[in-house]
């Protein structure tokens, strides 16, 4: 009996029973849908090796990702008024913010950082699409323009990623007020002759395409992010013509004079680093070029001067009258 239940039996269910497996051990690419090994595809920077589709990167890995060392401080927001509007539809607005709030860990859709990146201090303000797909609200606003003033006070580029659906409409009219004021925080940021640097991920539309995303000095796409203020679908119905092949994809923006960048997610670092450098580099004052005096314009356009009609009224005396 012992035997039976000791060894045969365990020998049975190891053939018949299946392990236990973790299900997010493989993840499927959304493009070519090839399987991707989870170590591979952090490896990667969750770009597939197969087509090279940038998949949604989370932004507390991306902040790691920028900083030197991986080393970064985040600024405290001020927290605002939670629901405005007593909004509510299949839920309530509050109920909403808590959800986001438990499983991203954070109060809102953007987060401020700062830090050293290539050795000079820098400013990211970087939107969590993870968190009621990045919509922009009066929280965002607030951020972004906290993040335009700590880049003016420590003298810094300011870095912006975006990554949103577009305003909140839970918040109604105060979610579009937010457009204005984001652009606003922008123009500190330029009015102190910093540079002004704009990352846009996938995807980004609505109302925040429409203000501070494409505001950038240097506006910079990772490849294949949508980009756009109203959908595809949207646009094809209301003027009842097809789209073109790739319409609103980061290379056909770049094709079109609308973005200055494509830039691959391992590049990135690197890519905002240099810019950085050449947007902040001290150059040396050209030599000073004096002007011509209007005295001297006079002399050019009149050769005749004092001296010269003196030297004719000399010569007139010395010449030997005609007899």
């Amino acid at each position: 009996m012992n035997w039976l239940t000791n060894y045969v039996r365990p020998k049975i269910r190891a053939l018949v029973e299946k392990n236990d497996v973790p299900d997010n051990l493989w993840h499927q690419c959304p493009s070519c849908e090839q399987m991707i090994f989870h170590r591979e595809l952090e490896a990667s920077l969750r770009v597939c090796g197969h087509c090279g589709h940038h998949m949604r990167l989370p932004a507390k890995e991306r902040l790691e990702l920028l900083f030197d060392d991986g080393e970064y401080q985040t600024v405290e927001l001020p927290k605002l008024t939670a629901d405005p509007l007593k909004f509510r539809d299949r839920k309530r607005y509050t109920d909403r913010l808590k959800e986001s709030r438990a499983s991203t860990g954070e109060e809102d859709a953007m987060i401020v950082a700062h830090g050293e990146m290539g050795g000079r201090n820098v400013v990211v303000a970087i939107m969590n699409f993870a968190f009621m797909g990045g919509s922009m609200g009066l929280a965002l606003g607030k951020a972004l323009l906290t993040a335009a003033r700590l880049a003016v006070l420590q003298e810094a580029p300011l870095i912006c990623f975006t990554s949103s659906g577009g305003a909140r409409m839970q918040e109604g009219i105060l979610s579009l007020m937010q457009m204005p004021r984001t652009i606003i925080a922008v123009d500190e940021v330029k009015e102190a002759h910093l540079p002004y640097i704009t990352v846009l991920t996938d995807p980004t539309t609505g109302g925040v395409t429409a203000s501070f995303a494409m505001l950038g000095d240097i506006a910079i796409a990772e490849p294949g992010a949508v980009i756009g203020f109203a959908g595809a679908r949207v646009i094809e119905e209301t003027i009842r013509e097809k789209l073109p092949e790739g319409f609103q994809r980061a290379e056909y923006l770049l094709e079109h004079g609308m973005i200055d960048r494509v830039v691959h997610r391992r590049q990135l670092r690197d890519e905002l680093i240099r810019i950085s450098n050449l947007l902040l580099e001290s150059r040396a004052a050209a030599d000073v070029v004096p002007l011509i005096s209007d005295s001297s314009k006079k002399n050019k356009k009149n050769p005749e001067t004092p001296e010269a009609s003196n030297d004719k009224e000399s010569g007139s005396e010395e010449r030997p009258a005609a007899e």
